[in-house]
């Protein structure tokens, strides 16, 4: 059993936070020194991934702690440059841990295949063609998918949209677009789904009379969802500038409503969100740039770009909820290939691509409530600036536990730039 609450982990050292994870967490030796970089990705492997490789970048892999989804303790890797992300996600994480931490409802992995049908004679006798063929259609898809299919997925339904000009100049006539939902259990999906289109292409030209352009997976992926929702009691809210509990929860389900309302502040309310779902999917091997796609179409599905998260004070308490499309996969990709995210996946003991979603979408809202809570209390800049200060005192040249006593004098003076940092620091080398 894993204990997420890993009281003061932040204030370990970088090898002393690895040898507490591989007691708590069971890793090997070998799994640590993944985790350290001695043994990641290699330019090798790189080279056999993308074109024209150079070789690799790191990324600062940190973790978010405290993390209670499902009755069960979990620990997830986040990947991310950022200085609060991780230190946000894990102090939400902790408030709402002491509401009994997160539940998670997650939808079937249906994803949306679009073959796109242009100068049909007969849009109405196009469609029933279509939906005549239904069954057809479906085994078609499904042919050459045997393990997909054993597994319990493969392609459920053939629909067909209509979509007529919108605009007096618009240069492309009407067009039947024709949707293919298919089940990829634990896969992301877009190499199974775009490869059903395809083969259905010149059948659905044949049926129609029209011709194909367009045969590809949309990445807004509805019909895949997750949701994550949680409390947090008045009382967890104590402290960092909150002298009334009940007052800040007002003041952050003001900051709610504000974003759900106005689409300026929605987008950057949802941007926190994204830091910490990013941030995970990068850790575990994902296509975050999918997901990020799909959560703002999802953000705008009602005609009005909205809040994807959204917080209501009631029974004593915080209560958030967060709904988000998530086609995320365990199974093809870099997920079994990749050795920083094997690790990931085994720390989050992850068995499904509907956990992974969860967990993903778990962490969105953790890192939501920080910002928020950050936001109507002290304000965002104080915790954000003071991580920063760390990065300003290395690019000022501060080394060993020179950054920690330079990021804290620039923080407390509120004079993060690199020359009041090199200052400070010129004046204690010369105290030494």
């Amino acid at each position: 059993m894993i204990d997420s609450e890993l009281r003061n982990f932040y204030k370990l050292s970088l090898a002393e936070r690895r040898r507490r994870l591989a007691v708590v967490a069971g890793l090997t030796d070998a799994e640590l020194r993944v985790l350290s970089g001695e043994r990641g990705l290699s330019g090798e492997q790189a080279d056999r991934m993308v074109e024209n490789a150079l070789g690799v970048i790191a990324m600062p892999l940190g973790l978010c702690a405290n993390l209670k989804l499902d009755g069960a303790d979990r620990l997830v890797a986040m990947a991310t440059e950022e200085p609060s992300v991780v230190a946000a996600a894990s102090h939400g994480a902790k408030l709402l841990r002491a509401g009994g931490g997160l539940t998670s409802e997650t939808s079937p992995p249906h994803m949306i295949g679009q073959v796109q049908l242009l100068d049909v004679p007969d849009a109405e006798s196009a469609s029933a063609a279509i939906l005549g063929a239904r069954a057809e259609l479906l085994a078609a898809a499904n042919e050459g998918h045997e393990r997909l299919r054993a597994a319990g997925g493969g392609a459920l339904d053939v629909e067909v949209h209509h979509l007529p000009r919108i605009e007096a100049d618009d240069p492309v006539g009407a067009m039947l677009v024709v949707h293919l939902v298919v089940d990829v259990r634990d896969a992301m999906g877009a190499n199974v789904v775009n490869a059903m289109c395809e083969r259905l292409a010149a059948r659905l030209a044949a049926l129609t009379g029209g011709r194909v352009r367009l045969r590809i997976l949309s990445n807004l992926s509805d019909r895949r969802r997750v949701v994550v929702s949680g409390a947090v009691p008045f009382t967890a809210l104590e402290g960092k500038g909150c002298t009334c509990p009940e007052e800040l929860a007002r003041g952050i389900e003001e900051a709610s409503v504000f974003a759900e309302r106005d689409p300026y502040r929605a987008a950057t309310h949802n941007k926190g969100i994204m830091n910490g779902v990013d941030a995970v999917l990068c850790a575990f091997g994902q296509d975050w740039r999918a997901v990020e796609a799909g959560a703002h179409a999802f953000a705008a599905r009602g005609g009005r770009y909205t809040a994807l998260a959204r917080w209501r004070v009631r029974d004593g308490a915080l209560h958030g909820r967060l709904e988000l499309p998530m086609a995320v996969g365990i199974v093809g990709g870099i997920a079994r290939v990749h050795p920083t995210v094997r690790v990931a996946m085994r720390l989050a003991r992850v068995e499904s691509a509907a956990e992974l979603g969860a967990l993903t979408a778990a962490v969105g809202l953790a890192q939501n409530l920080s910002a928020l809570r950050a936001l109507a209390a002290e304000g965002i800049q104080k915790g954000h600036m003071g991580l920063h200060a760390r990065n300003v005192a290395v690019e000022a040249g501060a080394v060993g536990d020179e950054v920690a006593l330079v990021a804290e004098a620039i923080a407390e003076a509120g004079t993060i730039n690199v020359d009041a940092a090199r200052e400070i620091l010129r004046l204690r080398r010369c105290a030494a």
